[in-house]
């Protein structure tokens, strides 16, 4: 028999806000975290504009300032997330958990672009004696789960999984399955990035993904909007801490939600463009119900993809028309890349976060900057403004390049 998975811990760390609250009570009053760029010199590139961590700094009990120096900044975001969601859920090793019961899969669309990029300045300038030992270590996408192993003391599993901007999603489906299969008691799942980076800025935008509206960058992540013109780059990482039901209830922790359920697909169609009537979505969102062993009808939000791409935000429209049928025009649909911008690999640990909360709270984020309608992107998107509204069930969408989409679905507790 399969175990029930709870939410017992959050952690975040986002354009937002650097932990969960701020991020929730940011996005509640409908804020952009889209800016112009600080982390790297913009003169040449077109697109000026992205959704920056502010202010951020990593507790020293974590990791010291010189080992700090040694990491990729998404590594260290990851950090940052892991250790307020440990906190938040009060999941001390040999505690309340055996160390290799405990494990940890986090999602990573890209790695360590940054590191890479003036790794390869340094031996072009200097010879490629001058390249640091720590640049492997620094830069790989399991980085972020191996010093979090070393940081708490796990011994459970351990990997990261890379699948573009449904990494997170990935993660967090694969954390769900250790332990409701019974081989893990808890998990530390989610994703990050930080690939704010010349070659992938300006990789993005010489595929005309991203937008250029420079000039107003608050109101430039607009999906659904009529005049969308591409998605917005963002960095940031959302931890869950995944408990099996009954080893949750025996410590006393606190459960914030339950998973029902995952579902995943292909589309098959293209490396980049989504299939325009949404297949491989409409697969995914249904295998997630199947999985759940839910009705379409019982689904009451749903965090959407919603990059505010022309064809992204038009195809995920008529897959949730497909499964929901007139079910899709009474749930409530929102876009929380409308604030945060598109945080690649970590947007579905953050995406997850805000459906918890909407769960928590029976309050639905909006999608900023919906002023002027697509005409075919025509459900209700929660325009605007955050609305109260009864939420049993809430689904999160992510979908990634080569075609890869992947749905969680999450539950009241």
């Amino acid at each position: 028999m399969n175990k029930r998975v709870v939410v017992t811990g959050m952690g975040a760390v986002t354009p937002l806000g650097n932990d969960v609250e701020s991020t929730w009570n940011s996005a509640l009053q409908s804020k952009s975290g889209i800016d112009l760029i600080t982390l790297l010199d913009t003169e040449k590139h077109s697109v000026k504009i992205a959704g920056e961590v502010k202010d951020f700094s990593l507790n020293e009990d974590v990791l010291s300032l010189r080992d700090q120096s040694r990491y990729d900044r998404f590594i260290l975001l990851a950090l940052k997330a892991v250790d307020e969601a440990m906190t938040n859920s009060k999941l001390k090793v040999n505690e309340n958990i055996p160390a290799h019961q405990l494990g940890a899969i986090l999602g990573v669309g890209m790695g360590g672009f940054k590191t890479i990029e003036d790794t390869k300045v340094t031996a072009y300038e200097k010879g490629v004696r001058r390249i640091s030992p720590f640049f492997i270590p620094a830069m790989i996408p399991n980085m972020s789960t191996g010093l979090a192993s070393i940081v708490w003391g796990f011994t459970g599993v351990n990997y990261s999984i890379s699948s573009a901007c449904a990494s997170s999603c990935h993660a967090m489906s694969a954390a769900f399955q250790e332990i409701s299969s019974g081989r893990s008691k808890a998990m530390i799942t989610g994703g990050c990035e930080s690939t704010l980076a010349d070659l992938a800025l300006g990789g993005f935008t010489n595929m005309k993904a991203l937008s250029k509206r420079n000039d107003e960058p608050q109101k430039a992540s607009r999906p659904f909007d009529k005049d969308r013109t591409g998605f917005i780059m963002a960095e940031g990482a959302g931890v869950l801490i995944l408990e099996e039901l009954e080893h949750a209830k025996a410590r006393g922790a606190e459960i914030l939600a339950e998973v029902s359920g995952f579902g995943f697909s292909s589309d098959a169609h293209h490396i980049t463009a989504p299939h325009p009537e949404g297949a491989g979505a409409i697969l995914s969102m249904k295998s997630a119900l199947k999985n759940s062993n839910l009705d379409a009808e019982q689904i009451d939000y749903i965090n959407a993809h919603g990059t505010s791409t022309p064809l992204g935000d038009r195809g995920e429209t008529k897959a949730i028309k497909n499964v929901f049928g007139e079910h899709a025009y009474k749930l409530k649909v929102s876009s929380t890349k409308s604030m945060t911008g598109h945080m690649l690999g970590g947007a579905g640990g953050v995406e997850s976060i805000f459906c918890v909360k909407a769960l928590q709270n029976q309050i639905i984020p909006p999608t900023i900057n919906l002023e002027n309608p697509d005409e075919d992107c025509d459900l209700d998107y929660t325009p605007n403004v955050p609305v109260k509204t009864k939420v049993e069930y809430a689904m999160n969408n992510s979908f990634g390049f080569g075609g890869t989409n992947a749905t969680l679905i999450f539950k009241k507790f």
